[in-house]
């Protein structure tokens, strides 16, 4: 090889491997909301100077504070949220449109799912990736409407409970315990009575069981208490899923899988960073970790499930659920 040959040589693979090295661009990300705990907890993973790799380069750097207006609970926490995200270096901004000059990503993190749909539209028609925190919407309808939005306009989207990433979650539906024969799953359940009553808690412990048994669901029957839910779940090939909603006595996340090799408990759950990992992947690859077609089916479910209670207790098939809020939607005759 002769010497110009080398050296161009040399100079080729020196830029190669500075190119392997550099960091990625850091992500600004920007956050609607400030009426949860989430917003401080997400906020201090991913501006701490030491993050991981795997959640490092995106970086929060404005919030539009305002979430729901009349849920008291969230409301509240507004001054104090505020305050304290403002200590992370974060800017506070005065609408939605002045957010989105400053950000290349974005958190919907309002508590209330009423504004939702309000304020993805904002973000969709800026091109922001988005997620959307639980839950998705307020109802089955308007959730349906943000995912027919953002598909038409191509801006990548997704929503998701940090459940879904509980211990264990993910191995058992990756086949960890072999085919998965049915789960039974619990979590907290406190009601709102502005949303479905799962949608406000329930969520947390329904995604549980979705992750586990994927979507495919075909009816639900829910048996109500003041203290309790059981809504069982029969999903077309024959399996079982049931979610338990506690609102007295302790009040912890947790389940069991039934498999096909061999049984597993779910959990413990150990926080919201594994959403994070996720969220951050997403926010650079643009292709959402959980499909549509599942978030809208346990959706559906949680929409079913109060439909029972309002009929006391009988059997309710989630297509008619679903092509009821398809019609509601304006998508379908």
């Amino acid at each position: 090889m002769s010497t110009t040959r080398w050296l161009l040589f040399l100079i080729l693979l020196l830029g190669s491997l500075l190119h392997a090295q550099s960091p990625p661009r850091t992500l600004r990300a920007g956050i609607i909301g400030l009426d949860t705990s989430h917003v401080i907890a997400f906020t201090k993973v991913l501006n701490d100077p030491n993050a991981q790799p795997d959640v490092s380069h995106c970086r929060v750097v404005a919030a539009y504070p305002k979430g729901s207006s009349d849920i008291e609970s969230s409301v509240s926490r507004i001054p104090r949220y505020t305050a304290e995200i403002q200590k992370l270096g974060v800017e506070i901004t005065g609408s939605i449109n002045e957010l989105l000059t400053k950000v290349d990503v974005v958190l919907l993190e309002t508590n209330d799912g009423r504004p939702h749909l309000k304020q993805a539209m904002a973000v969709i028609k800026a091109g922001k990736p988005l997620f959307i925190d639980k839950p998705l919407a307020a109802s089955l309808a308007e959730a349906i409407a943000i995912f027919e939005a953002a598909s038409r306009h191509k801006v990548p989207i997704f929503s998701s409970s940090s459940l879904r990433y509980a211990e264990g979650v993910q191995e058992i539906s990756q086949g960890s315990i072999g085919q998965v024969q049915g789960a039974d799953t619990y979590s907290p359940a406190s009601i709102e009575k502005t949303h479905p009553d799962l949608f406000w808690y329930g969520i947390h412990g329904v995604e549980m069981l979705y992750t586990i048994m994927g979507p495919g669901c075909e009816r639900v029957v829910r048996v109500n208490t003041q203290g309790t839910d059981v809504v069982v779940g029969s999903w077309k090939n024959g399996r079982i899923g049931t979610f338990r909603g506690i609102r007295e006595g302790s009040r912890s996340y947790g389940g069991i899988a039934y498999g096909s090799e061999t049984n597993k408990l779910i959990g413990p759950y150990r926080g919201y960073r594994p959403l994070l990992v996720e969220i951050v992947k997403f926010f650079r690859t643009g292709v959402a970790p959980v499909d549509p077609v599942e978030t809208l089916e346990i959706y559906a479910f949680m929409e079913a499930a109060d439909e029972s209670k309002r009929q006391g207790g009988i059997p309710i098939s989630l297509k008619t659920i679903l092509a009821r809020a398809r019609k509601k939607a304006g998508l379908d005759p």
